[in-house]
């Protein structure tokens, strides 16, 4: 199911996504954090008052606006999707909330006090780049909030039965920290919420299922059975540990630009570092 009018998407599937939730935990957000979640990682990060925020990948912005209100920092979000982004800007108001039309990578360069992830990391294969990107958008000090989904990487018969299975790259929780020490990000929080969200993708795929004459209407038969197939594979891996899913602040250490010359160096006499994949 390809989603590049997000916005379009977003209303097909409001209503079961507001079902799916407690009242006081839907925000507006398309993945499968609750707004408890949103607001603990934010919070975690430093995000308040006088703080800048980037959300990259913020589809209609349902956390990046929760945030914003809550906590009064200022924002931009960033989404490849203009129907998405059209969405966001109609539904913030007088937030003082600002979006920009633009792919992921490039990372606007900032500098920003935190750059927000959220639900998106599975879809960039070059995990390394992109968050080689992120750390040199944010100020010496500043975070990286995201979350993340943790495995090996997908079977030929797994990418076969995934639905829009290029964007579905998972990894390995030792290769993705290694990533971000050598980016200069220090891990200084770290959750596993793979039995919470596999709870809400299973609320999610009943709602889905009573509302899909409705959806399909609005979006296909094939995008609704694409979107079950989702789920339903989802709920089996989160299920039995084959996919975990974690939230994560890391900050931008001082000492990053002495590690990238020790790295350098030892480079030069013929010690790669190691990939993420």
């Amino acid at each position: 199911m390809r989603q590049d009018e997000r916005g379009h998407f977003d209303q097909a599937l409001r209503g079961a996504r507001m079902t799916a939730h407690d009242p006081d935990e839907f925000v507006g957000q398309e993945g499968l954090m609750r707004a408890g979640e949103i607001l603990e990682l934010a919070r975690r990060a430093g995000i308040g008052p006088g703080v800048s925020v980037l959300d990259l990948c913020c589809g209609v912005a349902g956390p990046g606006r929760f945030l914003t209100a809550e906590l009064g920092n200022s924002y931009l979000g960033v989404d490849y999707s203009a129907s998405a982004i059209d969405l966001a800007r109609e539904r913030a108001g007088d937030l003082p909330c600002r979006f920009e039309v633009s792919h992921v990578p490039p990372v606007p360069p900032g500098p920003f006090d935190v750059v927000l992830l959220l639900e998106t990391m599975l879809a960039f294969a070059d995990k390394e780049g992109l968050v080689r990107e992120v750390s040199a958008a944010l100020r010496p000090g500043g975070r990286f909030a995201f979350t993340v989904e943790e495995g090996r990487p997908l079977t030929d018969a797994e990418r076969e039965a995934m639905p829009d299975a290029d964007t579905v790259w998972p990894v390995a929780l030792p290769d993705l920290l290694a990533c971000l020490e050598r980016v200069g990000l220090e891990v200084t929080w770290i959750q596993e919420c793979s039995r919470h969200h596999q709870a809400v993708v299973e609320s999610l795929l009943a709602a889905f299922v009573a509302d899909g004459r409705s959806i399909a209407e609005r979006v296909g038969h094939l995008a609704l059975e694409e979107l079950l197939v989702a789920h339903r594979l989802w709920s089996g891996w989160l299920k039995d540990g084959r996919v975990r899913k974690f939230a994560v602040v890391t900050r931008r250490s001082s000492g990053h630009a002495r590690r990238s010359a020790r790295h350098a160096s030892m480079n030069r006499v013929g010690v790669p570092p190691r990939p993420c994949t």
